[in-house]
């Protein structure tokens, strides 16, 4: 049996192994974008294809499109395939400062912290 009788068959899983795994792959990203579009429910915030942000207003599963919130008061209605992914609201980085006092105060908690890090290092 010489070299060349192997090279082809070789070849042929050299080139079927790629091709296998990488249709793996797309499967599994498939069912997980599908899971995601029949997890959304009313009040989840979500990103379309587009780039647009947006809150779940409805979801018509008999016509697959969902209702979504643009702004208040303004729903707009979307295939569902349009979901990108869902946004998770950092709800820690969304507080509201009531005046200059807890302004000032934040200052000094972030002056102290860099402080101490700098210390740290040295």
């Amino acid at each position: 049996m010489d070299l060349s009788s192997l090279m082809f068959p070789l070849l042929l899983v050299l080139l079927a192994v790629p091709l296998f795994l990488s249709a793996r792959k797309q499967k599994r990203a498939v069912a997980e974008q599908q899971a995601l579009l029949n997890s959304l429910e009313p009040g989840d915030r979500v990103m379309t294809t587009s780039g647009l942000y947006a809150t779940v207003a409805g979801v018509d599963d008999d016509d697959n499109t969902i209702e979504l919130e643009i702004a208040d008061g303004v729903v707009t209605t979307w295939l569902r395939q349009a979901i990108r992914e869902k946004v998770v609201v950092d709800t820690e980085t969304d507080a509201v400062v009531d005046d200059v006092e807890d302004v000032d105060d934040v200052v000094d908690e972030t002056a102290d912290v860099d402080r101490a890090q700098q210390e740290s290092k040295k």
